[in-house]
């Protein structure tokens, strides 16, 4: 609990209205878009809303003072449960941080508010004739500050790298409310250890992020889709592998499993092939339509050795949105398709992508469990989707055993337990496997060294 004098102090600094004590209200901070079950033991004791840089410093410097947990948010579309408040106390909402502060076109770079939204980064930039390209599937209403937090990925990370590649500078807010900024303009920078990469993708452990510099690339002049079918997933496999060391280099390669086509086909009542083991999405972009044609005879020549089924090139901008919807909705078709769903996301190296499946496949049939496989291919990241029932008895622990196993599969590999989802809550249990006693005993001398206290995000990643 929050003692009354120190809710009115946080008041004082944020005002009445941005600072919510009620239950009711409250309980709306204790979930995020994870599969984390809700529970009144995440409920926040407070939630506060800062406007500015300098609130949230003030904030913290109470909540440093008298100990009281807090934990970032943005719009709680983390997968990890990272955004939920297990040790009570405060839950600081950044929604209303969401200036776009400069637009340095002379330098291709852009500053922003830590709670402007992924796709408002995108439209304003691409409106200029500018890219920001880290798309992760919940561009629509994820935040550049949670963005920066987890080190999001997307689809696009097989050319255009993750978040990180994109993170010139920093203004965070420490644990005893120090306002610092990191990185800057400059592209060669190694003035001092790089505080920058090192907060990016510490969710919300070490600091406060509370504005962000984005470079920017030149948005492609040329884009187009296409969309193969394989009679396996290792052809599909090996197809993608030669594209790129042949030097065709998708912007997306994304892979969808023959339990994910028939979730599709199923959700949009399509007739299917039986034959159709693979789905690959590809999007290839250049500086023309020429470009894009070269590409395209490239990759159906190259999907030919592998015994492609079907090549579909889209003709129209339609075609292009059809093909993509059937990729951006597949989480909610596969997710109708039994009344409990756990969704995972293992990166391996891109050529054990194919092994991963395989050991993914033995441990569906070892639980008898149905397990959907699909993920960004090009770069070897997979986002397994266990699908269950938790009223049948037992089958909750037998999910949690065989999400146990997947994890070691992708250690197996040379792997590791996310790409870009983070750790949070539930990969927690799992962080001292991948990295060992004294990869941890690290990290917690690092989060020593900037949160003495322990007080944000406490009880994350390990």
């Amino acid at each position: 609990m929050i003692a009354n004098e120190i809710k009115r102090k946080i008041r004082n600094i944020v005002g009445l209205e941005n600072a919510i004590d009620s239950t009711e209200e409250c309980f709306g901070y204790s979930y995020d878009s994870s599969f984390v079950p809700m529970s009144p033991e995440n409920i926040p004791d407070l939630v506060v809303i800062p406007s500015t840089t300098e609130e949230i410093s003030a904030v913290m410097a109470i909540a440093n003072e008298y100990g009281i947990p807090v934990t970032p948010r943005g719009t709680a579309s983390g997968r990890t449960g990272g955004s939920i408040p297990v040790c009570g106390g405060i839950s600081l909402a950044l929604h209303r941080m969401t200036k776009i502060i400069e637009f340095d076109e002379g330098n291709m770079m852009i500053t922003v508010e830590a709670g402007v939204r992924t796709i408002d980064v995108y439209n304003f930039c691409a409106e200029r004739g500018l890219f920001f390209p880290p798309d992760p599937a919940s561009w629509k209403y994820a935040t550049i500050g949670g963005n920066v937090g987890e080190n999001a990925g997307g689809m696009r990370a097989v050319k255009y790298g993750v978040t990180s590649n994109y993170v010139m500078g920093l203004e965070v807010v420490l644990a005893d409310g120090s306002i610092i900024n990191t990185g800057g303009k400059a592209i060669k920078n190694v003035t001092g250890y790089n505080l920058t990469q090192l907060f990016t993708g510490s969710e919300g452990t070490l600091c406060v992020i509370t504005k962000v510099l984005l470079r920017l690339i030149p948005m492609p002049k040329a884009r187009n889709t296409l969309q193969l079918m394989f009679p396996s997933l290792d052809n599909a496999c090996k197809t993608i592998h030669k594209m790129l060391i042949s030097g065709v280099v998708p912007a997306a390669a994304e892979l969808m499993d023959k339990i994910s086509i028939q979730a599709v086909a199923r959700h949009r009542k399509l007739e299917i092939d039986s034959s159709i083991e693979a789905c690959v999405i590809l999007e290839i972009d250049g500086e023309t339509n020429a470009d894009l044609e070269k590409q395209a005879k490239q990759i159906q020549a190259i999907a030919n050795e592998f015994r492609v089924l079907e090549v579909r090139i889209a003709a129209s901008q339609q075609e292009v949105d059809d093909i993509w919807s059937i990729r951006r909705g597949l989480s909610s078709a596969i997710g109708a398709m039994a009344p409990n769903r756990f969704g995972e996301d293992i990166s391996v190296p891109r050529n054990a992508f194919p092994e991963t499946v395989g050991l993914i496949r033995k441990i569906a049939e070892k639980y008898n469990l149905t397990i959907a496989v699909y993920g960004h291919a090009g770069d070897g990241n997979i986002h397994p989707s266990v699908l269950c029932d938790l009223s049948k008895p037992g089958e909750e622990q037998r999910v949690h055993d065989a999400v146990n196993e997947i994890f070691s599969a992708a250690l197996s590999v040379g792997g590791t337990l996310s790409g870009e989802h983070g750790i949070g809550i539930t990969k927690r249990p799992h962080i001292t496997k991948a990295l060992g006693e004294a990869g941890v005993n690290a990290l917690q001398m690092v989060k020593q060294s900037f949160d003495p206290k322990g007080i944000l995000n406490p009880n994350k990643i390990w």
